[in-house]
């Protein structure tokens, strides 16, 4: 980690799961957050969109994060945004009451604010907590982007110090990592198939879906490149990419928990709205977990 970005390497957006009656099975977090650290993650990221933040309410949200944060000896990035400031805010005090050592903020979704609105949203979080925050871009789940200017702007904010990218607009991301340069302010990828190009721009590493089942391997590649040891990690993204791709083969969480279950890493169960995957697209993951061995 240099000075200058304060996330970086892989931070695995964890699951949550449920049990037969669709509570948080608390142990089985404890036994993820074990299985994560020993492959060498940098951090752990509870209670965000592959978490089902949004079926969980509040207080089993902040459980959920005490849980990690307990059992955990890395960082954790506590995902705390809300389309509602003061919900966020109240979420992110909570958060950092658990302990919880950042906060992961969405960008208000649905109400689809102007520019003004989403910088005074994310300063508004900042300001009342002080802890490290990244900003969350996920325009496939908000409905829109947040602004490059905004980015740039909250970037000068001594708690603003990231911004997760989850989408595949390499132009936009680029310009975010060049206007920020200097500013204490990391990129970090949120979309598996992409975080190697990101990371060749001059992001800092990934919140990744696909680290919760080949965590080895996305530490090994994201390791790489902070290295510019780009021959290597070109020839493990390449070898990763059937899984970072079926890991978005339908609504996030419903590929990589069904995932999950096949390595025999805790059940599958989503909370509806959602629903189990198909048995199609189960059978690719199993064929593509195969080829790397993962069962």
């Amino acid at each position: 980690m240099t000075q200058n970005q304060p996330f970086t390497g892989v931070y695995p957006a964890i699951t949550t799961p449920f049990d037969e009656n669709s509570e948080i099975d608390h142990e089985q977090v404890r036994s993820d957050v074990r299985r994560l650290e020993a492959a060498g993650v940098d951090g752990l990221v509870p209670a965000g969109s592959t978490g089902e933040s949004a079926t969980l309410t509040h207080d089993e949200h902040i459980e959920l994060v005490e849980t990690v944060v307990d059992e955990a000896s890395v960082p954790v990035i506590a995902g705390t945004g809300s389309n509602a400031t003061h919900e966020a805010v109240s979420l992110s005090r909570r958060a950092a009451a658990a302990g919880a050592d950042g906060l992961l903020l969405v960008s208000p979704y649905y109400n689809l604010p102007h520019a003004d609105g989403q910088e005074e949203h994310f300063r508004t979080i900042a300001d009342e907590v002080d802890l490290p925050q990244i900003i969350y871009n996920v325009p496939g789940r908000t409905g829109q982007n947040i602004y490059i200017d905004t980015a740039v702007s909250l970037a000068s904010h001594e708690n603003i110090v990231g911004y997760k990218a989850a989408s595949t607009d390499l132009e936009r991301i680029s310009e975010v990592i060049e206007r920020t340069q200097d500013e204490t302010f990391a990129v970090l990828s949120g979309d598996d198939p992409v975080t190697l190009p990101i990371m060749s721009i001059g992001g800092m590493g990934t919140v990744s879906v696909a680290a919760n089942v080949i965590p080895e391997l996305v530490c090994e590649m994201v390791s790489a490149a902070l290295d510019e040891d780009y021959e290597r990690a070109r020839e493990i993204h390449h070898r990763i990419g059937p899984v970072s791709r079926a890991m978005f083969c339908e609504t996030n969480p419903i590929p990589v928990k069904a995932a999950m279950g096949l390595c025999g890493y805790g059940p599958e169960r989503v909370r509806l709205p959602l629903t189990e995957i198909s048995e199609e697209n189960r059978e690719n993951l199993r064929s593509v977990l195969a080829d790397l061995d993962q069962i």
